[in-house]
């Protein structure tokens, strides 16, 4: 496995995602409506901040009210998302997702309870 992105919550993907290009040089390489928010996705070297604006009601609107903008998750991509879910149910980690389900950009992915995770959010995903 290795680190595939930063899940960021904003109220505007599209602003936060101008200002990170004009303070880093970051570029924009992917934007889509997905799940009832816009995604918007900046290479970072070999990764991505994954910039989520809520559309509609939802979990990121949710955990904007609840939290401020801010970190929301952090992904693994793996070749195997079957087999990275078996470990993780075999370390009696919790999980939001039993089985992997459609993300962004097309990909599986799945979430790990943060209760079992030091408090964050992880997020595996396949390409």
């Amino acid at each position: 496995m290795h680190f595939d992105h930063a899940g960021i919550a904003t109220e505007d993907a599209r602003e936060l995602a101008t200002l990170y290009e004009a303070l880093f040089g970051l570029e924009t390489v992917h934007e889509e409506a997905f799940d009832g928010m816009r995604v918007v996705f900046l290479e970072v070297g070999d990764g991505y901040f994954e910039l989520l604006e809520p559309l509609e009601d939802g979990t990121i609107a949710s955990y904007l009210e609840d939290n401020g903008a801010g970190i929301h998750h952090l992904a693994l991509s793996t070749d195997d998302i079957e087999g990275a879910l078996e470990t993780v149910r075999d370390h009696d980690v919790a999980l939001i997702d039993e089985e992997p389900r459609p993300g962004a950009w097309g990909h599986s992915v799945a979430f790990l309870h943060p209760k079992d995770t030091g408090g964050i959010l992880i997020e595996l995903v396949e390409h």
